[in-house]
């Protein structure tokens, strides 16, 4: 027994477990898997007020199932790892050999641990975890260099809690030896018995990476099984979620319908022009970083016992001037919320669209399809040129002007991290839209909201700080649109101009329903009509892609067109919001939030009446679960299959 488990022995004072390779190699690997579940529990507890709706059995639940895609991620990591010690060749017991393999051990899992400890913040901005497209996120971002010391430097303590994790690490396992001689067994035997033990190795790991012996391995939308949408991040950890995503994923193919003209009948994409005469408007679309629902007083009267003052006052005095549309964003970031606004496209794969396999495919904006009728087409953004890709995407969308930084030219205005602040980048703004041949199509897209949460020195005791950091610099964006259309009504073309004002996503939540399931992608939508002829507060469901077919309909544009999305003034549309997060689609409608993970409903639920998700009404509704499952499946159709074929614009 003791030459196959090993022995404890002391050295210079210290104890150790000394033991075989195979031993050794096991507590190592399970120390890891330790430091994982206890990862874990603290990304649980710093984020407590987003999981707290949650009772404690099933919390204990989500950790117990959270063990096997713990176990899977550590040994697709640790392959290596476990196939150098396992090879049947003595040679693994050099001194040399075993550094290189104990070394490879420390790096990877450090690594491991580290991404899993990021997470623990940036889960607040995205709510899921983060997945491969982090790598094509940081290559297209531009400021992330200068941006990191400041993460660093805020979120001190999760370095620390890493470094910590990473010293217990080395330390237990540098305690756990190998026996300072290779086993005396010679020739066949030797070679006969290791063999069959590479071989079990090598068996058992592979059944382990695949989580068990299932058809398929275990994936993203796998644990969608064991937890809803909104929990899922608990169950999963951040190496499996971004190993499962390393490659670019390929959409499949559905036919939940076999006639296309079923399926046009549920839901077609296809948008028909309209013969009542073109109205030449100008179009402004204003896209406000992280400029959540939450924020705005006039839409939260409810909070605080009805004190609850926001930190928008000029966006209040907008709503009362324009149509309001209770708006959902389609995604939790901007690189997607973007073409949702701009391009009526959702997010509903894992990689954005930028970014994905169908990066190539054909598609075009509601600058793309103006440009034609001579419109000029212009975006503005005052980060770095090339930040996100917005560059390269609006030149392929049919924006032909692009304004950032660069044409910009003051750095004296640039606030040090991201780009150019949001008052001074917005009168420049106003400023070259007056120069522009009119009429013009432009969007601008703020970014002094994002973490520093920057605001000028001058306006720090000017604007009240909230319950949530960003909330001050949202009152400065907030002023800053409002000298922005100050501005713009003094000039001659203001009043032949549509205006949008929207969010690219929400921000960090803090009252429960922005915590929860559907808040966290409240958003305003809000348009502003030539003359002021059209005022109103409509309750119904409205979400990013809604913005560009609703203008284009009010413009009377007279040609065919493809928009995942509905004109958000016609009553008999329909109106509801959809987003992917974690390989599980929410669609809300008519009052309801269906949670389905491609084959089948995992949940429904009310939206108003139960926010925290309390009672799931999946067997006590079959028809709106029937209807609403029915509407999400020739949804995802229509968007997979057009998406694989290149069906994108009206050729």
């Amino acid at each position: 027994m003791r030459i196959i488990l090993g022995i404890m022995g002391k050295r210079k004072g210290r104890r150790r477990f000394i033991g075989n390779i195979y031993v050794v190699m096991l507590l190592k690997l399970l120390v890891m898997l330790l430091l994982l579940f206890l990862s874990r529990v603290l990304f649980y507890l710093l984020n407590l007020s987003y999981f707290n709706v949650l009772p404690m059995s099933e919390v204990g639940k989500i950790f117990l199932v959270g063990l096997r895609f713990d176990l899977s991620a550590l040994l697709l990591l640790n392959l290596p790892f476990i196939l150098l010690n396992a090879l049947p060749f003595k040679f693994r017991y050099g001194k040399v050999y075993q550094g290189f393999s104990n070394g490879y051990f420390y790096l990877v899992n450090a690594v491991a641990l580290m991404t899993n400890f990021i997470d623990i913040i940036y889960f607040r901005f995205t709510l899921k975890r983060m997945t491969a497209d982090i790598f094509e996120y940081l290559e297209v971002g531009g400021d992330f260099g200068q941006l990191i010391p400041q993460f660093i430097k805020d979120f001190w303590y999760v370095q620390l809690m890493w470094i910590g994790f990473v010293v217990i690490l080395i330390v237990v396992c540098r305690k756990i030896r190998l026996q300072d001689s290779p086993p005396k067994a010679k020739g066949f035997r030797f070679y006969t018995f290791h063999s069959v033990l590479f071989a079990l190795f090598l068996f058992i790991t592979v059944i382990g990476i695949r989580g068990g012996f299932q058809l398929r391995p275990i994936s993203l939308v796998t644990a969608g099984k064991y937890a809803s949408a909104r929990d899922v991040p608990l169950v999963l950890n951040t190496p499996f979620s971004i190993l499962r995503t390393f490659t670019h994923e390929s959409l499949d193919r559905k036919v939940y319908f076999s006639s296309e003209a079923d399926l046009a009948t549920i839901y077609s994409p296809l948008h028909r022009g309209k013969k009542t005469g073109f109205k030449p408007y100008n179009v402004l679309i204003v896209i406000m970083e992280s400029f959540s629902r939450e924020h705005i007083g006039f839409l939260n009267r409810q909070l605080e016992g009805g004190r609850y003052q926001g930190f928008t006052p000029v966006f209040d005095s907008l709503i009362q001037q324009g149509v309001y549309f209770e708006g959902f964003a389609n995604s939790k970031t901007s690189i997607n919320g973007i073409p949702a606004i701009l391009s009526s496209f959702p997010s509903l794969m894992i990689d954005p669209l930028t970014q994905s396999t169908y990066s190539g495919n054909n598609y075009t904006s509601i600058a793309g399809l103006l440009k034609p009728k001579g419109y000029t087409t212009a975006f503005f953004h005052g980060g770095t040129n090339g930040t996100m890709g917005y560059d390269a995407y609006t030149r392929v969308t049919g924006f032909n002007h692009y304004f950032g930084r660069t044409e910009y030219n003051n750095e004296r205005d640039y606030d040090g991290k991201w780009g150019i602040r949001d008052e001074e980048f917005l009168q420049y703004t106003a400023r070259c839209l007056n120069d522009l041949k009119k009429p013009f199509v432009a969007a601008v897209f703020t970014l002094s909201a994002h973490h520093p949460y920057f605001v000028p020195g001058k306006y720090r005791h000017v604007f009240r700080q909230g319950k949530l950091p960003i909330q001050q610099s949202i009152m400065y964006s907030d002023y800053a649109l409002g000298r922005f259309l100050n501005t713009i009504r003094r000039m001659p073309w203001y009043r032949n101009t549509l205006v949008v004002i929207t969010a690219d996503h929400t921000s960090e939540g803090y009252y429960p329903y922005y915590k929860g399931p559907i808040g966290q992608y409240a958003i305003p939508i809000l348009l502003l009509f030539p003359e002021g002829d059209h005022k109103g507060i409509y309750r119904e469901i409205a979400q990013q892609t809604d913005i560009m077919p609703t203008l284009l309909t009010y413009m009377g544009y007279d040609k065919d067109y493809i928009a995942f999305g509905s004109d958000m003034l016609d009553s008999s549309a329909p109106h509801f919001s959809t987003h992917y997060n974690a390989s599980i689609y929410t669609l809300i409608s008519e009052g309801y939030a269906l949670e389905f993970d491609g084959s089948e409903s995992i949940s429904l639920y009310q939206m108003n009446t139960d926010p925290d998700r309390g009672e799931n009404l999946l067997q006590s509704r079959p028809e709106v679960r029937q209807k609403m499952e029915t509407f999400i499946e020739a949804y995802i159709q229509q968007y997979n299959n057009r998406m694989i074929e290149n069906r994108l614009i009206i050729q």
